[in-house]
């Protein structure tokens, strides 16, 4: 029995406005991979791919035709961008691959469907669609999204040397889509032996993937496989920085009970420090691999010195010190890595109250300004940034009291004293 799909994405008029232009230049056309499939599973469909038998340059000259705006993607892989009433649709023409190195791919045009489909990655991503909804699946890949299985089209080793990145995909498909995280026997076999190979692959694409494994619904179990299968540890391979990166994935698996408790959703970046952080230098060599933004670099560098220095047996005066010194943003990452390694269970309700801390504190603003010294006479300099260092050590240390005016008098007692005074 024909699978008809039906989905609002597909009736809009902008969809039909690209199908309608590719077809009524006697071209076939069907959407395609993503989009198909996570209509059949009931999940959110954003970014819709159409396959077509139109050669690129036809593609461009019947959507122009057609009114359509036009963006030369990939002209030489047969992607045209295509903008109907402001939405884009990545059009690409059914192609074979004729050489590939593991991360380029040389490719040839075709007519024909099985062909196309078959050099694409996993069996759930070579389904189609046309504008009418019938499904098209010429490799039988419907079958593998009841439950979903993730698994490779044909031979997982030539699937894997066409893009070694797809050692990765495996893993992140696996986190996102299937039932209970469970990896395909023979690609989880395919990956663990060609995994050196992901060497050749940039950063910035290695960074992209390992973050949505690390936010996905089985982060923690497919996490595990990736460290056990040798995949983590050929990430980071031995290089100029000489410094091993270690997985911790029974802290990755804390980490993301901590959050359940606390109401939070995902954060693949303190899912990474948990998996992989454990001091500055660690934070330098994920940098240097995964060509981290400036912010979760940052980010990184200032949860592992916080979390270094942090007790999980606080008060909360000590606690709200913490929370001022650092940030709230630093200060709940230390903890919540803390807690990730610590002995404690990942609902202990000591550690639930200092993380949830600005949930029911803000911290105040240290009253002394550089202008209250300069009205008092005291010159700026090393000096005054000392005196008021010391003030501020001492509000803080008195719960962040006392008020200004106190304070005030306080610089200018301390001023006013001989350098050699023993301080009060």
């Amino acid at each position: 029995m024909t699978r008809q799909l039906h989905a609002p994405w597909l009736v809009t008029p902008s969809t039909q406005a690209v199908f309608a232009a590719l077809e009524g230049g006697g071209f076939s056309a069907r959407a395609v991979g993503g989009i198909v499939r996570n209509t059949l599973l009931g999940l959110p469909a954003t970014d819709i791919d159409i396959a077509t038998t139109a050669p690129p340059d036809e593609t461009v000259r019947l959507a122009a035709g057609a009114g359509l705006k036009t963006i030369p993607t990939g002209l030489a892989h047969g992607t045209v961008t295509v903008i109907a009433h402001g939405v884009p649709y990545e059009v690409t023409t059914l192609r074979r691959d004729v050489a590939t190195d593991g991360r380029h791919a040389e490719v040839a045009f075709t007519r024909d469907w099985a062909e196309d489909a078959r050099r694409r990655d996993f069996t759930i991503n070579a389904l189609y669609c046309d504008r009418d909804g019938q499904l098209f699946d010429p490799l039988g890949g419907a079958a593998d999204l009841a439950p979903v299985k993730i698994r490779f089209i044909g031979i997982a080793h030539e699937r894997i040397r066409e893009d070694y990145l797809r050692i990765l995909r495996f893993f992140r498909f696996t986190a996102i889509y299937s039932r209970d995280g469970a990896l395909d026997p023979h690609g989880l076999a395919a990956c663990s032996h060609l995994s050196a190979q992901l060497a050749q692959i940039s950063g910035e694409r290695i960074q992209g993937e390992l973050f949505k494994l690390l936010g996905a619904p089985h982060a923690v179990g497919v996490s595990r496989a990736l460290v056990d299968s040798g995949v983590f540890g050929a990430l980071f391979p031995a290089g100029p920085m000489d410094l091993e990166i270690c997985a911790d994935w029974a802290a990755l698996a804390k980490l993301v009970v901590i959050e359940a408790h606390l109401g939070l959703p995902p954060d693949p970046v303190l899912r990474l420090a948990a998996l992989a952080v454990t001091d500055e230098r660690s934070v330098a060599r994920l940098d240097q691999r995964l060509k981290l933004s400036a912010r979760d670099r940052q980010r990184l560098m200032a949860a592992s010195r916080a979390c270094a220095g942090l007790s999980l047996e606080m008060n909360e005066q000590q606690a709200q010190a913490a929370a001022y010194r650092l940030g709230p943003a630093a200060y709940f990452d230390a903890v919540a890595l803390a807690w990730s390694r610590s002995m404690l269970p990942a609902g202990d309700a000591a550690c639930r109250q200092i993380a949830t801390l600005s949930q029911r504190w803000q911290a105040p603003v240290f009253p002394l300004t550089g202008g209250d010294a300069l009205s008092l006479g005291i010159a700026p300099g090393p000096k005054l940034g000392a005196l008021l260092a010391r003030i501020e050590a001492e509000w803080i240390a008195g719960g962040f009291n006392p008020s200004k005016d106190a304070l005030i008098e306080r610089l200018e007692r301390m001023h006013s004293e001989p350098a050699d005074q023993p301080k009060s």
